[in-house]
């Protein structure tokens, strides 16, 4: 008799970032139930989990914007939703440090969800969750480009643990300038004393740590400009951080029916919309090493979808859950960026940031306007990638918005209509009908 799983069938059901802070099984309106219920439906329902779990007992780490806390018990709210893999690397993994990482990862391990992402050390970070299913053991592997240096893992040596943080996706940024840039670009550093201040840390730092200059390669500020006869920027991936997740995605490939790579990448092309060249190279090595999906998120917005040898490349999936203005606490760091005094409360900072919603998140519905991708598979073959978009209530006062609702045909018509611009370049055409979109195989 043979297993279920030989049939080659499965139903992926992927949302994007989900920043969650309150319970989701107290509601009942229909359009959420009925996004509930796809994700229950699947065999897999996936979400990048860009909240950390725990009671604010640590002190806060190295981040960014929002420094993210919740309820341990909304783990369970997740369940609920049908969620049953989450990815973790993220630039909110480090936001409370390595007891952050540490606690949130206790309280996955304490839930029925399988994670990725973050770790231990870095092996285990880069390492696979596995999710098994009646159709199959499904990995999952979860890596970020969007980071802190401090919060990702390091490798464990006989003398030394590692370090607990996440799976890096590490890129180098080269900057093609002309002759006459060039030029500009070495006077100013030699003017402001920089070059000093090179030479100075060469002499105090082992070999390497400090780029040379060239002729024809110039290091400023961080950054590196090599001498050509145009403008362009060109972003190329680690080479160590890119063997180091092949390996994984080879590694899961002989130890699981399914493979799914995650990764969170803030970064872009040349516009917010357009991925970065880096990541659409990964995203094509993961599936050439075994991947047989590609979930990206990061930049809160939705960009384009991939057909790459019969497998799905979604480099964004936006938003699926964002709550980020209901956090209970925030660092004085952020209070001090606003300039409000010591006794403000969390509604205080949060409407300083925003300027009572006329700036940033809560101003554009381009944020709250997002998208859950179900992937069914066939005898092995990708056999239907049907994009359900959803709406996050972006008018709705804060203590609402931020859950998801299937949208309506009307709703949901600017969504697809973005995504069938944004995936035009990638030759993949996308077909709506009654406010749904199916993209042609």
């Amino acid at each position: 008799m043979l297993y279920e799983a030989h049939s080659g069938d499965i139903t992926v059901v992927a949302g994007g970032d989900t920043m969650i802070t309150r319970k989701l099984s107290v509601f009942r309106e229909e359009p959420f139930m009925s996004l509930v219920k796809l994700f229950r439906d699947a065999d897999v329902g996936f979400t990048n989990l860009e909240m950390l779990m725990h009671e604010f007992e640590h002190s806060p780490g190295q981040a960014g914007g929002t420094y993210t806390g919740s309820d341990p018990r909304n783990l369970a709210e997740l369940e609920w939703a049908g969620i049953n893999l989450v990815s973790c690397a993220n630039n909110h993994s480090y936001d409370y440090g390595e007891s952050g990482v540490l606690t949130n990862l206790r309280h996955l391990k304490a839930s029925n969800l399988v994670y990725a992402g973050t770790g231990q050390n870095l092996s285990e970070a880069g390492a696979p969750g596995y999710l098994e299913t009646p159709k199959g053991r499904v990995a999952l592997i979860s890596a970020s480009s969007t980071f802190s240096d401090g919060g990702r893992a390091l490798d464990q040596r006989p003398d030394l643990k590692g370090r607990p943080g996440l799976n890096p996706l590490r890129f180098n940024t080269h900057n093609t300038v002309d002759r006459t840039a060039f030029d500009e670009l070495r006077r100013i550093s030699a003017s402001l004393g920089l070059e000093a201040q090179k030479e100075a840390l060469r002499r105090f730092r082992w070999s390497g740590a400090i780029p040379e200059d060239t002729d024809t390669e110039f290091h400023f500020m961080g950054d590196r400009f090599q001498l050509g006869e145009e403008f362009k920027v060109e972003t190329k991936l680690n080479s160590s951080d890119l063997k180091g997740n092949l390996k994984w995605i080879n590694d899961a490939r002989r130890m699981a029916d399914w493979v799914i790579v995650s990764v969170h990448c803030h970064e872009s092309g040349k516009h917010r919309d357009e991925p970065p060249a880096f990541l659409e190279a990964f995203a094509r090595a993961a599936i050439d090493e075994g991947a047989d999906m590609f979930f990206g998120h990061g930049p809160h917005v939705t960009r384009g979808i991939e057909i790459y040898k019969g497998k799905p490349i979604l480099y964004s999936l936006g938003n699926f859950i964002f709550q980020n203005d209901t956090v209970r606490w925030q660092p004085s760091y952020n209070f001090d960026q606003v300039k409000l005094a010591p006794d403000a409360t969390p509604a205080d900072f949060y409407d300083a940031r925003s300027e009572n919603d006329t700036r940033g998140f809560p101003s554009d519905p381009i944020y709250w306007e997002s998208f859950v991708v179900e992937c069914e598979f066939k005898s092995k073959e990708l056999a239907g990638l049907t994009l359900h978009p959803v709406v996050l209530g972006h008018d709705a006062p804060r203590a609402q918005r931020g859950r998801p609702l299937l949208a309506g045909p009307d709703d949901g018509r600017k969504t697809l209509e973005r995504l069938q611009r944004l995936s035009k370049p990638y030759g993949t055409e996308i077909q709506v009908d009654k406010g749904v979109g199916y993209v042609k195989l």
